[in-house]
């Protein structure tokens, strides 16, 4: 039961996910011919330099669904029919805002008007806001980034340089066949946007921190770090490299607000105790025994 009213609630936001990207594009990008980053993006390039007949609903589906299929061994069945179902729902969206319901996108956005900076920042946050909401109920929203994970590594580049290079690509392609650069440029600004937005979405506005400390008073620094922050500490025994002396690595997890605090609480037990942060993107736990 459980399994399936989480299914349920996946199979919603994802349907949710399409309907605001589609939103995004179409009501701020598409009429002032703005480019989405992507997939989305090609398929927006390709809607205005190809017949009517072939529209962005189609190229969406035409470019994406064989992508996500490719992907399908390295991602697996769940993930590649939510990335579709997805698309399918952002395809059918942008369907019906440029070509069925009474919205005129055809000229100037119906609430940005012709304002490029508006329409690419609106437009970014708006499709950022889809597209993080697809990642986190585990869709996407564009077959590229199903690429990336199949050939950054073979390329010898991150996932986030080789999408990164493909927008620039398709920016230079835009700019060519306009023979303009400033609907590139302001796209970069999309770009922008939609990738800060994506980041909120999925990780949240206050990513935990994980600190590791390493002291020669272990039980000392994990009873107050319990006693003030209520939160459990991991405890692994440790040698110094250089002093050969038995420590303790301990591994704690706060949020940015408690760091100071923390050292403190350390450094006056144990003022020798050398203390790392970095950030954690997700912090999963159970109360089950």
């Amino acid at each position: 039961m459980k399994k399936w009213k989480t299914r349920i609630v996946s199979i919603l936001m994802l349907t949710i996910a399409g309907i605001i990207n589609a939103f995004g594009i179409t009501v701020f990008l598409m009429p002032v011919k703005l480019y989405d980053s992507g997939i989305s993006g090609t398929s927006i390039l390709l809607d205005q330099i190809t017949p009517e007949y072939l529209t962005l609903s189609i190229f969406l589906l035409v470019l994406n669904i064989p992508l996500f299929l490719f992907g399908l061994r390295k991602q697996g069945w769940k993930f590649t029919l939510s990335a579709i179902y997805a698309v399918f729902i952002y395809s059918v969206c942008a369907w019906l805002i440029t070509d069925v319901l009474p919205i005129d996108v055809s000229i100037a956005s119906p609430l940005a008007g012709t304002d490029l900076l508006l329409c690419a920042l609106f437009g970014g946050v708006i499709s950022g806001i889809g597209s993080g909401i697809a990642i986190r109920y585990g869709g996407a929203m564009d077959g590229i980034e199903v690429m990336a994970v199949i050939f950054a590594k073979r390329l010898g580049v991150t996932v986030g340089t080789f999408v990164m290079i493909y927008n620039v690509l398709l920016y230079i392609v835009c700019g060519f066949v306009l023979k303009s650069w400033i609907l590139p440029l302001y796209s970069i600004v999309t770009y922008a946007a939609a990738l800060k937005t994506i980041d909120f979405i999925v990780d949240g506005v206050d990513r935990a921190k994980c600190a590791i400390i390493i002291t020669e008073n272990p039980d000392e620094v994990c009873s107050k770090l319990c006693e003030v922050f209520g939160s459990g500490v991991t405890k692994l025994e440790a040698k110094g490299g250089y002093s050969n002396k038995e420590k303790a690595m301990l591994y704690f997890v706060v949020n940015r607000y408690q760091i100071v605090r923390m050292k403190e609480l350390v450094h006056n037990i144990d003022s020798s105790a050398y203390i790392t942060i970095s950030e954690v993107a997700d912090v999963f736990s159970s109360n089950n025994k």
